[in-house]
């Protein structure tokens, strides 16, 4: 699925309390879909260089110019109104930490119940992995910085 309205994203074509994932240069960004076009994401280093609540944005600025597609969940303990539910209620939180608490770990709780990461288990299972995406995090950093400390995710694409 596309991202951005010029892109042809159809709001009301993505169900309610679905998972997520636009895929970057180096890693993916998860977000809960929460109705009319907008997106409860954990932030990151989204906002600024420093670690960002989970917030609600529009679908757009979630996808940041990048494509953006539904993970499935055929046996989610939560689906629809009960994820967005899970969702907002966590709105305003800022224990963003990347191992152990991103935006992938939000999302898996929000529908699962629990949280955790594919990224994370795969850095941690192949060190080569790890490595690509500390290297393309960095270079994220890098272009946020020139870029007046915008979305690590925004600057790469306007790059």
């Amino acid at each position: 699925m596309a991202a951005g309205a010029a892109q042809g994203i159809v709001h009301a074509a993505l169900p309610l309390g679905a998972h997520l994932v636009s895929d970057r240069a180096g890693y993916s960004h998860h977000g809960i879909h929460v109705g009319g076009g907008r997106v409860v994401h954990y932030a990151g280093l989204c906002a600024s260089l420093h670690r960002g609540p989970i917030e609600e944005v529009t679908l757009e600025r979630f996808a940041a110019g990048h494509a953006v597609r539904i993970v499935p969940h055929p046996h989610a303990a939560y689906a629809g109104h009960a994820a967005v539910l899970r969702a907002r209620s966590r709105l305003g939180e800022n224990h963003y930490r990347l191992l152990t608490n991103n935006c992938e770990h939000f999302c898996t709780w929000c529908v699962e119940g629990t949280g955790h990461s594919e990224q994370v288990r795969t850095c941690v299972m192949h060190p080569r992995t790890a490595l690509r995406f500390a290297l393309s995090l960095c270079r994220a950093l890098i272009v946020a910085r020139r870029a007046g400390g915008r979305c690590a995710a925004a600057a790469i694409a306007a790059a």
